[in-house]
């Protein structure tokens, strides 16, 4: 019976058609498209800054349509291949609606502030295209979002669980669906055929070790989504503090000094970011 209700819930999730995105963002989105003088970068700059519109570029890069299944994990670099046409046609196409901003307060703001900790805490390891990690951060919580549109039902239920019993958002996700947001962006990752970097750092974010492939990206996520919630940026649904895994240090060769130093160059791109008036 629980098998039967956890494939329904699973079924339900991967017919996600429309998804929430930012009216503003869009907008943004769209005035460049339509200038002829907007640079490619302008544009992937402004879809980075939306998980929605990022996981859209991606999820189409990524089809066997264009012929990269699995292989491109930028947003400038999928714009690029795409053109422009399509990705206004990408723009046009999703719904925009207020889910994300009137029943998950504070979530967009955690999802941004996330993406720009992953680029400063990759940059602090000292890895290779830093900017490169941010995606993966920007869609780390795109499970919570996707369950919300297509089970609004259960969202009240985990809202009440975190409340009544004082539970983290993923702990009452267990126990109200039987699986997490993690398992729901491995999910979804398997079917819009995104890079098996991205889906590990969104499927393994919480449990760094987990990941078979790739543990440097989960680690860079699961220590930018705990510098987040300690900078107390946005909401990722509840007011924990997450768990840091002293092993992602260890793996990323940072110590715990290192940490200041990230925090501070996250301050001034969070300035940067709300300059942009998107929130």
């Amino acid at each position: 019976m629980v098998d039967d209700l956890r494939v329904d819930r699973k079924g339900k999730i991967l017919a996600v058609k429309d998804l929430p995105t930012l009216p503003k963002v869009l907008d943004e989105v769209s005035r460049l498209v339509e200038d002829p003088d907007s640079s490619t970068e302008q544009i992937a700059r402004v879809i980075s800054y939306d998980q929605v519109l990022s996981a859209k570029v991606l999820k189409m890069v990524n089809s066997p349509i264009y012929g990269f299944p699995g292989r491109i994990g930028s947003i400038q670099h999928a714009l690029v291949l795409l053109g422009f046409n399509v990705i206004k046609g990408v723009i046009i196409s999703t719904s925009v609606f207020d889910i994300m901003t009137q029943n998950m307060v504070g979530l967009w703001e955690h999802s941004v502030g996330c993406a720009l900790a992953c680029t400063e805490a990759a940059k602090a390891a000292g890895l290779k295209d830093p900017e490169e990690y941010s995606v993966i951060g920007l869609l780390h919580d795109l499970g919570k979002v996707v369950a919300s549109v297509q089970l609004p039902e259960i969202k009240g239920e985990i809202e009440g669980l975190i409340k009544e019993k004082d539970m983290t958002y993923i702990e009452a996700e267990k126990e109200a669906l039987g699986f997490d947001h993690q398992m729901i962006n491995a999910w979804l990752a398997n079917h819009w055929r995104l890079p098996p970097k991205i889906k590990e750092g969104m499927a393994c974010h919480h449990k760094p070790a987990r990941a078979e492939h790739y543990p440097v990206v989960s680690c860079v996520v699961h220590l930018a989504d705990f510098l987040v919630r300690l900078f107390e940026y946005g909401s990722g649904g509840d007011d924990n503090v997450s768990y840091l895994d002293p092993q992602a240090l260890e793996l990323l060769k940072l110590e715990l000094s290192d940490l200041d130093r990230i925090v501070d160059n996250m301050s001034d791109k969070f300035i940067e970011v709300s300059d942009l008036s998107f929130a």
